[in-house]
């Protein structure tokens, strides 16, 4: 999968959503944020990744410190800063080099890590400018194998950093749940078990009967996992203990 060129694309089409919005309008799945603060934290996190890659950083990075974090207030202008932001990552990512390890909040990872986490971020953002634009999600034209892609990413960040959050696991021991897509010819990288147990929060991709499975699109299995529709409004089919989802949706890390 070409994640620099999906990047590129799912950049411009999040900038797209934007420019035909009120820059006032409010976020329903980002509370507090308008449209416009929702840009700029997309926009500034592009910046964000690509200064860690440059330099390249080995402890955090304040994101407030990224030169040119702030998009210009001409609406043209402030889509070519997000446009720009993107390519300075890309291009920070080839001068550093691809496996060069970086700081990431899960640890140290080679630098493409930062394109996929943002390639990812973009796209759910894209969602949210979505839904606060025209009330839909919008990313049905984003391919199954990509979506289904997301969905791994956002696991493999949720095993890392529960162990972290404060609170209770997202998960109790023993319980479990399974998603799985529709979409045709993903194999298991279409088929997810998430465990809880005594060392915390695993997945996998096997097949597996969980305490509470859903089964639809890889799209909707992405929205619905990061909390931006709720099943009821999918095409999803949900089987099992519904508490479980929703215990998983009430205790994941973000």
């Amino acid at each position: 999968m070409d994640f620099t060129a999906a990047f590129v694309d799912q950049n411009r089409a999040f900038g797209e959503v934007v420019r035909g919005g009120d820059p006032d309008a409010p976020v329903p799945t980002c509370p507090e944020w308008t449209l416009t603060q929702l840009f700029r934290h997309v926009g500034r996190g592009n910046l964000w990744a690509a200064a860690i890659v440059a330099d390249p950083a080995d402890t955090p990075v304040d994101p407030r410190s990224v030169a040119g974090g702030k998009p210009p207030s001409d609406p043209d202008a402030a889509i070519d800063w997000l446009h720009d932001g993107a390519q300075k990552l890309i291009d920070a990512v080839a001068a550093t080099g691809p496996d060069t390890p970086v700081w990431t909040f899960v640890g140290p990872r080679p630098a493409r890590w930062w394109i996929r986490r943002r390639l990812h971020e973009v796209i759910v953002h894209r969602a949210d400018a979505a839904l606060a634009v025209t009330g839909k999600p919008g990313i049905d034209d984003v391919a199954p194998e990509l979506s289904a892609d997301a969905v791994t990413e956002w696991l493999e960040l949720a095993a890392g950093l529960a162990g972290r959050a404060k609170g209770p696991a997202p998960l109790d021991d023993g319980q479990s749940v399974h998603l799985h897509v529709t979409d045709a010819d993903l194999g298991s990288a279409g088929e997810w078990t998430i465990r809880g147990g005594p060392d915390g929060l695993s997945w996998s991709h096997e097949h597996g009967k969980g305490s509470v499975a859903l089964r639809g699109s890889a799209t909707d299995l992405l929205l619905v996992t990061l909390r931006r529709i709720p099943v009821a409004d999918s095409g999803i089919e949900m089987f099992g203990d519904a508490a479980v989802w929703q215990q998983w949706l009430d205790r994941t890390p973000f």
